[in-house]
């Protein structure tokens, strides 16, 4: 990749010098400056470098200047510059236009004038968008290979996990690419071998287990520690808020995680009400943000070990890992959060991973160009996905219980649903059954008032109908509900058993009905069911910890 161009636009000549001056001081050595005065040279610039296929990371540009204001560039040079970022320089007075502009153009930051000193008011907001931009823009193409079939539910489970634990990948599909065949056949693999996983400097995968697969990778699989102050168990948003705390206040720390670091917001194409982000930010960004300082303060990270059991040993809480192997700790936060619940029709289970899938991700959503896509759901995680996948599919039907969406979603979803050409809405339906040959090919409907049923064409299906915890792996001394779902606290006291609190002071607000066991996020009874509630609950969890040592 050739040195990436930073595009600056102001008609003042002292004003853009100055700022190019700024950027250049810092930014040089990495990137290319380009000094334009207007909004039309601005454009012109930014057609030859697509020309040439240079890219662009970001435009900063004025918002008053004559004949093109900053904005109205910024829009036309999304057709030139797709994927660069977006930082509008403007005077007070201006904001409230600039705040519009980011829903209007996908503006994603605006800076008031003047921006001295730059490194305090300049360089940390230049710093996070270019961060964000060489994130999504890799320097090289991975030479980790993937070789497998389309609709093989193994090839989605692996290409799931490399893209949710941030590994770039080259795919190639056995019936379409003849590279994948070549390498099939150098590899000498059958069938049953497929999905292949060719990593530099590694022996041949075939059909990896997704432990055998981190390890070849050098992702962390075992602890290496014999005992820790606290053990997390779950990487969502919950579980990342806990081990930042705890690893950033002395704590010894491991998280563990059977999937990969996120949760189900990880898999979100857009969270658009957390706090101090204005445009929103997508599941991954803040996975990966959280991520960095986990490792920042260093928190431990075990990856792919499904925990399976859970045993008090005396002032120690262990967890058991699936096969062998165990993490021993002197205090334990439950953070697994929940996971999407199985539609119940006819055909559905066996087509999982082969055109049904529970939830969805960027890598799903790219493949579905020009298809027709059904979601069933009516919560704002089946909007976000009509709207990710819109992008991409030739059309998305929303298939929904219900007479209305105004219970389950955000207005601002719904909205933007009903303004979308390419999203339609049955309500009062549901999918009643699917079929197909190695894959999704059709779908069952049925109007849930008059039983009328008709048959619907689709290779794609994605499902988002609540949730449900995975807490068995607790045993019986940690309560739950019916639900499955975590007691804690007060809540303890009108729970069904309230003489199995063990000791003679009150449980702290998370804690469970074993000392020194915590629940954290989605896992917990009457949780919010929100991404800042989790990272609230995961902060408090380690607070009440530090509470719990203090005793022992």
């Amino acid at each position: 990749m050739s040195k990436p161009t930073i595009v600056t636009v102001d008609d003042d000549p002292m004003v853009s010098a100055a700022i190019t001056r700024d950027l250049a001081s810092r930014y040089a050595a990495d990137y290319r400056l380009v000094r334009t005065t207007s909004g039309a040279e601005a454009l012109g610039v930014l057609i030859k470098l697509a020309l040439r296929d240079q890219p662009v990371a970001l435009i900063v540009t004025d918002q008053r200047m004559p004949q093109m204001t900053g904005i109205e560039m910024l829009e036309q040079a999304r057709a030139h510059a797709p994927d660069a970022k977006y930082l509008l320089l403007t005077a007070y007075a201006d904001t409230d236009v600039a705040i519009k502009a980011i829903n209007d153009i996908g503006l994603d930051r605006y800076q008031l004038k003047p921006w001295d000193p730059p490194e305090e008011r300049l360089y940390p907001v230049t710093d996070d968008l270019l961060e964000d931009w060489r994130r999504a823009h890799p320097e090289h193409t991975s030479d980790v290979r993937v070789v497998g079939h389309r609709w093989s539910d193994r090839s989605h489970d692996i290409k799931n996990f490399l893209t949710r634990n941030y590994v770039p990948y080259r795919w190639y599909d056995i019936e379409r690419d003849a590279e994948a065949r070549r390498l099939r056949d150098l590899a000498d693999a059958t069938t049953a071998d497929l999905p292949l996983v060719l990593i530099p400097d590694g022996d041949t995968l075939r059909s990896p287990s997704t432990l055998d697969l981190a390890g070849a990778l050098g992702l962390r699989t075992r602890a290496e520690q014999p005992l820790y102050d606290v053990c997390i168990v779950g990487a969502g948003p919950a579980g990342l808020a806990a081990a930042v705390y705890a690893a950033s206040e002395g704590l010894s720390t491991v998280m563990v995680e059977r999937e990969a670091p996120g949760g189900q917001a990880g898999q979100s194409a857009a969270i658009e009400n957390y706090l101090g982000f204005p445009k929103g930010l997508t599941g991954s960004d803040l996975t990966q943000r959280a991520v960095a300082q986990v490792s920042r303060f260093g928190a431990e990270v075990v990856l792919a070990r499904d925990v399976i059991g859970f045993e008090a040993r005396g002032p120690v809480r262990a967890v058991l890992f699936d096969g062998s192997g165990e993490i021993e700790a002197r205090a334990l936060i439950v953070a697994t959060g929940v996971s999407y619940r199985r539609l119940n029709a006819a055909g559905l289970d066996e087509l999982t991973g082969r055109g049904v899938y529970y939830g969805t991700n960027a890598s799903e959503a790219s493949q579905t160009q020009g298809d027709d896509v059904y979601i069933v759901g009516a919560a704002n995680s089946a909007g976000q996905a009509a709207l990710n996948l819109s992008r991409y599919a030739k059309r998305v039907v929303l298939v929904v219980r219900a007479a209305t969406l105004k219970e389950t979603m955000s207005k601002y979803l719904i909205e933007r649903i009903t303004l979308a050409a390419n999203i339609e809405v049955r309500y009062r339906s549901e999918v009643v059954a699917a079929r197909g040959d190695g894959h999704l090919e059709a779908l069952t409907l049925a109007d849930r008032d008059s039983g009328v049923t008709d048959e619907v064409l689709s290779s794609w299906l994605f499902v988002f109908i609540g949730a449900s915890p995975r807490t068995e792996w607790l045993g019986p001394d940690v309560a739950r509900d019916d639900n499955g779902y975590v007691v804690t606290g007060q809540d303890l006291a009108g729970h069904d058993h309230p003489e199995r609190w063990p000791l003679p002071r009150a449980p702290f607000n998370l804690e469970t009905s074993v000392p020194g066991v915590f629940a954290a996020g989605d896992v917990r009874l009457d949780s919010m069911k929100r991404v800042a509630s989790a990272v609230g609950e995961g902060a408090m969890s380690v607070y009440l910890v530090h509470r719990y040592l203090a005793t022992i």
